[in-house]
């Protein structure tokens, strides 16, 4: 087990979320990177416990051009405040990986300057791919060479080149020794020779113990860059991607089936892939902008902390910013951002509040790191899974309706659950159990002997087109009992004189039992009230056609008061 395998990492766009200039005029050094030190106690209150922030080294403009790999942007600030960040995240227990731009450089960097100055004399002039002193380029340099992405400010380093090889590698050694970084995320793995990269994982395997390689890969077999000579892990732009598009569709089944294509790719074991999660980046849209409903940014986030992998939260995404791509730019996607704008967000802001609860719930719930995977239901509408570890089964319910679904679950062997978002405890019960998942959210259902946190309340986002959903902690007995009055007057709406002697009575409100975090007084709970209403239920389906063995389970299998009835409701 390394650190990497717990990690819930906070993504930062360092040159955006400063504010940097647009454009590096190589001046004296700017201390912008210290202004990032205030935002680890965030991140570290966030349930995030690693850091991937770049690019940082100096470089023209968006930072993927680098001109020197050993200093730190003077957009940015020094070396010496870089040694000083990482030592700030290390103290409150924080990795740090950093991008490694090292498929190609800017036109500035050193062994390009020598080619422009000596053409065929230079020593490095094998240090790029492809270059031609017989063609020419837009910046009339006199000669050609390849490029990265059809850009000429990114030529293309010759990756088979044994100096430049070793090049890259002395610059990791450097950044270990200088910096004391964790790890390193690969920019443009998927066009990195894999030779150059088995290069890399062996310093990686030297520098430091559990030092993290991560690679930038949209597409492809995975298994190609993640295995034991290459890569720890990549981004998953598969999952990426099923996320947003199989809410906005109501569409489970397209991340459900990517889930478990992914997880046959790692062997069908936990361990078997262990990819970059994420919802959002420096490259791709605002996921609040993605969403068509805003409400979807609960069920999202909690499949993100909770589906196999690694979670990550791009910054700013946790108050639920907007971000939408422009034609030739990035910069709505890599804001300035100020952490006193957003001094309250953990408290007031339902976004922040329920990616506070996830990564609590993701550091103290091992199933969610270490956990097999099953599926357990899917609708369009509605999944669950389970992740199990040391005979430890944790649930994952999520729902993109616009209306609650009721769901039984097969479980691990506990004597009841408790939903880590709602604090809802509910029994175990043959094996099952029985819960009520709320409209456009979810919950994790946790064994009730594994708790070892206080369950975070979390209301999910709203907006103009998106109703409010009920907050599982403000729904109590007395607000259910004005839709239970209306429940006895009209269940019976189309025989005006029923055979009440059928349907029991409901005890008074009096009679109900307060809950408490015990399982029995669970149990014990409105027993006679959820009787009552499971009885009457009956008695209306009896009323409108023959009542099966499995329509009368269904019944008795939902114990919840809300839940049933709404049941009531929907008859009419």
């Amino acid at each position: 087990m390394a650190w990497y395998d717990e990690a819930v990492f906070y993504h930062i766009y360092p040159l955006g979320l400063t504010g940097a200039p647009k454009e590096n005029t190589y001046s004296e050094p700017v201390h912008r990177l210290n202004t990032l030190l205030p935002w680890i106690s965030h991140i570290k209150e966030l349930g995030c416990n690693a850091i991937y922030i770049g690019p940082l080294f100096e470089s023209v403009g968006h930072g993927y051009e680098t001109t020197d790999y050993k200093k730190l942007d003077s957009r940015l600030g020094t070396n010496e405040d870089l040694t000083n960040f990482v030592r700030a995240c290390h103290a409150q227990g924080i990795r740090v990986i950093l991008d490694g731009v090292f498929n190609h450089t800017g036109r500035d960097f050193f062994a390009f300057r020598d080619i422009k100055r000596n053409r065929e004399n230079s020593p490095y002039k094998d240090w790029y791919c492809n270059v031609n002193f017989w063609g020419n380029n837009e910046y009339n340099d006199g000669f050609s060479y390849e490029n990265w992405g059809g850009y000429n400010l990114l030529i293309k380093l010759n990756q088979q080149n044994p100096a430049v090889k070793d090049y890259i590698c002395d610059v990791i050694r450097f950044w270990v020794s200088s910096f004391d970084i964790d790890g390193i995320r690969l920019d443009a793995a998927d066009v990195l020779n894999f030779d150059y990269m088995q290069a890399l994982r062996r310093v990686a395997n030297e520098v430091k113990p559990d030092f993290w390689l991560m690679g930038e890969v949209i597409h492809g077999d995975y298994n190609r860059w993640v295995n034991e000579g290459t890569l720890h892990s990549v981004t998953n732009y598969h999952l990426h991607k099923a996320l947003y598009s199989g809410h906005n569709d109501h569409n489970y089944f397209e991340i459900a089936h990517t889930v478990k294509r992914l997880y046959e790719m790692g062997g069908s074991r936990p361990e078997g892939l262990k990819l970059y999660n994420f919802v959002d980046n420096h490259d791709v849209e605002r996921i609040y902008t993605k969403l068509t409903k805003k409400a979807h940014f609960t069920p999202v986030h909690i499949l993100l902390y909770t589906l196999p992998g690694v979670p990550s939260i791009y910054y700013g995404s946790e108050f639920g910013i907007e971000g939408k791509k422009e034609q030739f730019s990035d910069d709505s996607l890599r804001p300035a951002l100020s952490l006193s704008d957003f001094g309250n967000a953990i408290t007031d802001n339902p976004c922040t509040r329920l990616l506070t609860a996830l990564g609590h719930i993701r550091q103290t719930t091992p199933a969610l790191s270490y956990g097999d995977y099953k599926e357990l239901l899917l609708t369009n509408r509605q999944y669950a899974f389970s992740r199990t570890h040391n005979s430890t089964t944790v649930l994952v319910t999520v729902n993109n309706d616009d209306s609650d679904y009721v769901m039984t679950l097969s479980c691990g062997a506990a004597s009841g659950y408790k939903g880590m978002l709602s604090g809802e405890i509910v029994a175990v019960t043959d094996g099952q159990i029985t819960v009520n998942v709320k409209a456009n959210s979810g919950d994790i259902w946790v064994p009730v002997e594994k708790v070892v946190n206080e369950p975070v309340f979390q209301s999910p986002p709203e907006s103009a087109d998106t109703p409010a959903v009920t907050n599982e902690a403000e729904c109590t007995i007395e607000q259910a009992s004005d839709s239970e009055d209306w429940f006895f007057e009209s269940a019976f709406i189309t025989n005006p004189e029923p055979d009440k002697s059928s349907v029991p009575e409901v005890p008074p409100e009096s009679q109900a039992q307060p809950a408490t975090a015990s399982v029995s007084d669970s149990e014990a709970f409105l027993q006679g009230k959820i009787a009552g209403l499971q009885e009457a239920i009956l008695a209306i389906m009896e009323k409108k056609g023959p009542v099966t063995e499995q329509m009368r389970n269904d019944v008795f299998h939902n114990t919840h008061h809300d839940s049933l009835v709404n049941w009531v409701k929907s008859f009419y």
